[in-house]
């Protein structure tokens, strides 16, 4: 299986390839999510350690019913070669209906057909009021003119 574009990355394909990366996670589709890794892709999220794409759709499916009203945003941080850095923050509500902002950052490394082999996020959560909130779309990709996180001054 070949996912385009693959590495070396320049500045143009590894932008593409995050926002590939956060329409995929926006959809909330775990199955969808899980073909951009390669089947014995590597994960550390948090503190949870997994590989596989079974275990990423298991992981997937537990985090979305957990985290309500789900909208992420990714934004490159540094590229070379087959690896790409992105931050991010996304917002989401749990079963209370207590709002959290949650950022973080990814590292990835890629395999040559462009399947992500290796994932490593840290991630914290901050507790926001939903009057807070700056994530306003409808569920599903960003808006191409909804702001990104430096524009947000996230």
């Amino acid at each position: 299986m070949i996912r385009p574009p693959q590495p070396p990355f320049d500045q143009a394909t590894a932008v593409h390839k995050v926002r590939m990366a956060e329409d995929a996670w926006n959809s909330k589709d775990p199955e969808r999510v899980s073909l951009a890794y390669s089947e014995k892709s590597v994960w550390r999220n948090r503190s949870e350690f997994f590989a596989g794409r079974p275990a990423i759709v298991e992981f997937l499916t537990r985090k979305w019913s957990q985290e309500a009203d789900y909208r992420l945003i990714k934004e490159l941080w540094a590229y070379q070669d087959n690896r790409i850095a992105v931050r991010f923050a996304y917002e989401w509500r749990d079963a209370d209906g207590q709002w959290f902002r949650s950022y973080g950052n990814e590292n990835w490394a890629f395999d040559p057909n462009g399947l992500m082999e290796r994932r490593i996020a840290s991630i914290n959560d901050l507790v926001i009021e939903e009057t807070d909130r700056l994530f306003h779309w409808p569920s599903g990709p960003r808006p191409l003119t909804h702001a990104g996180l430096s524009e947000l001054g996230l």
